[in-house]
């Protein structure tokens, strides 16, 4: 299971929204709790390859988001990105680049304007299995 707080998801399903009609991606932060995952902040940031079927985190910001959790005793859980024109489950060079099989990898589809679909996802290999994704306040 993934927690992921209402603000942090509408601040990701902004940016890419932004970002249209290329893919959106960013990084995952926050703490292991037993089983699962909080995430504590969400990181935007700049799709290198300005493309709408596949995306490259900037290495610049990437290095600086690293240093930014290690600052704030974050670990990283994984990545995200957006599909704006197809569904939120991995294709497959999201499962062939998917090198961390302990990672969440959560995949946000525009494909419906009205209705955005965030899912996360374990892969290895060329598996995928959904992970319970929970989108809460925190208050």
């Amino acid at each position: 299971m993934i927690t992921l707080e209402q603000s942090d998801y509408e601040r990701l399903l902004a940016h890419a929204r932004a970002e249209l009609p290329n893919e959106a991606c960013g990084l995952l932060a926050g703490w292991k709790d037993g089983d699962g995952k909080v995430i504590k902040k969400v990181y935007c940031l700049t799709n290198t390859d300005h493309s709408n079927e596949h995306f490259s985190l900037d290495p610049k910001e990437q290095l600086a988001a690293v240093k930014d959790m290690r600052k704030h005793g974050y670990v990283p859980l994984g990545n995200w990105h957006s599909h704006p024109e197809s569904p939120s489950r991995p294709s497959k060079e999201d499962k062939r680049l998917a090198y961390d099989s302990s990672a969440s990898y959560l995949i946000l589809s525009l494909m419906e304007e009205d209705n955005p679909v965030l899912n996360s996802f374990h892969i290895e290999g060329d598996v995928s299995k959904k992970e319970e994704l929970i989108v809460k306040n925190f208050d």
